[in-house]
Formats: structure tokens, sequence, C-alpha cells
């Protein structure tokens, strides 16, 4: 499987950017498997997309993504490449919430391509995106599985920092997820928000006036086992799961980002075999 690629292009319809100075930032990873576990084969880094590797005990391997700029603007891009080879196990998370200020021009991009071999495991665990008040981002997944490999991907979404008085009142944001396995594509979403962000969450259709929302995907042989042990866990009505064939989808929405980390650390958990969320998560 081969995931190297060209930096992710413009997306459709941007805003030319104005000749501000702008964050560039590229991380490709490949893991191997051998006798002691995962271990790393690639490893490059460019511009401001930095990967750290914390020592593990289990013969599993864990990423830490850093973006150095210190958050997104328009115009800036960032691509993340992983590829778990056959027989591996890796988690891959960020330091820290992404944020998406404000863009005075132009849209940052943010792309990440995942492969994972036979037999492999990768569990895709970013920490939440924060999107400010006229932020502008653009996202893609793509995921390539093996016809036996197994793929765990948590996406969580913050319409500003309730806490901190904060809402996102207007702006631009769009993610598209493409998974395939063995070259099939099983699973295809688009979101897309756009104008009067504040005044469409509070619809009761989208989110009924909560400020974070996050999509979980679990693609495996497992899946459906997993459907009602998790519908357990949705016990106040703002989520719900699903399953098809060998995927799960679950759909949360909370308050705040505090409220929503409380609904999913307990599925992530659970879709890990009891593991915990990555120890990044709470520092």
């Amino acid at each position: 499987m081969n995931i190297y690629a060209e930096p992710p292009s413009a997306l459709e319809g941007e805003v030319p950017s104005q000749r501000l100075q702008r964050a560039r930032g590229h991380g490709r990873l490949a893991a191997k498997a051998s006798a002691a576990g995962t271990r790393l084969d690639v490893l490059f880094q460019e511009g401001c997309a930095k990967i750290r590797l914390p020592k593990t005990f289990d013969g599993t391997m864990e990423a830490v993504l850093i973006n150095t700029a210190g958050g997104l603007t328009g115009g800036d891009r960032v691509l993340w490449e992983l590829e778990a080879r056959a027989g591996t196990r890796l988690t891959a998370t960020t330091q820290a919430c992404e944020r998406a200020y404000k863009a005075h021009a132009s849209t940052a991009s943010v792309e990440t391509r995942i492969a994972v071999g036979a037999g492999a495991r990768v569990d895709w665990l970013p920490q939440e995106t924060i999107l400010f008040d006229q932020a502008a981002l653009g996202r893609r997944l793509e995921v390539d599985l093996a016809e036996d490999a197994t793929f765990l991907a948590v996406e969580a979404i913050l319409l500003g920092r309730k806490a901190m008085g904060e809402r996102m009142e207007a702006g631009v944001f769009r993610d598209r997820w493409r998974i395939r396995r063995a070259g099939r594509l099983i699973h295809a979403e688009e979101t897309a928000l756009a104008g009067g962000i504040a005044a469409l969450a509070d619809q009761r259709a989208t989110l009924a006036g909560a400020r974070a929302f996050a999509t979980v995907l679990f693609c495996g042989a497992a899946a459906e086992a997993h459907l009602e042990p998790l519908r357990r866990l949705l016990v106040d009505g703002e989520g719900g799961a699903s399953h098809w064939q060998d995927k799960l989808v679950l759909r949360l929405v909370a308050p705040d980002g505090f409220a929503l980390r409380k609904k999913l650390i307990p599925i992530i958990s659970h879709l890990r075999g009891g593991a915990g969320v990555p120890k990044v998560w709470t520092l």
C-alpha cells in the first residue's frame, strides 16, 4: 500500500492568499512488524509537522502528531501520512486540541491519509478540533484498509470554548471522509457548515443548541458485537449508534467539550478492549 502522494491541494472555491505568512507541514510515518512488536520503519517531518513516539511496553506503537505553528488559519496546509504495515498496531493522536482561528483570507487545510495492512490495526484518536469565530477549515480523511485490517477513528469538533464565553457565530468548516477496504468504498461522508453557523447549530434538526459533536467510526470483524454495549452507554439521548456489515458508526452531541469527553472516553475504552485514551489526552 503506497500512501505517499503530493501535498494537499487548494480546496475548490478557495479565496487566494494575500501573501501573508502561512504554515506548511508534512509528516509521514510507517510502522513495521518485528519479533519485538511494532517498530518504526519510516519517519519524515517537514515544516510545522512533527511526530513524537512515546515509549510503549506492550509491543504497540503510539504516535503523537504536533503542529508547531500553534493552530491553523487561512492558507495553512498540513498533511499527515500514516502507514501500519502487516501485523502492526498503531495509535495516532495529537499533542493538544487543534485550533482553527479567524481566517482573513483563504482556507486552512488538513489532510490525513492512513493505510492499514493485513491483520494490522490503527486507532486514529486526535484530540478535539476547536473552531473559533470566523474560522475557515477544510479537512480530508482518506483511509485504505486491507481485507482483514481494523480501524478506529474519532473526530470531535467544538464550536468555540463555552467555558471561555466563546461561540463560533460564522465561518466555514468542511470535512470529507473516504474509507476503503481492499479498494472498495465502504464509508463516505461530507460535513459542510458555512455562513451563520451559530444559528444553524441552534436548530433542532442539527445540534439543538449543542456546541460540541463527534463521530466515532469502527471498521472490523467485531463491529456488530459492539453495537448493543455501546448503545447502553448512550443513555441521555444525545447520541446514536448504527451498524452495517463490518462498520459501526456513532454520532454524539454535547453542550460543551467537557461533556463530550465524558461521553467519548468510555466509548473509546470499550472499542480498544479496555485500554484507555492516549496519555496526552489527560496531560
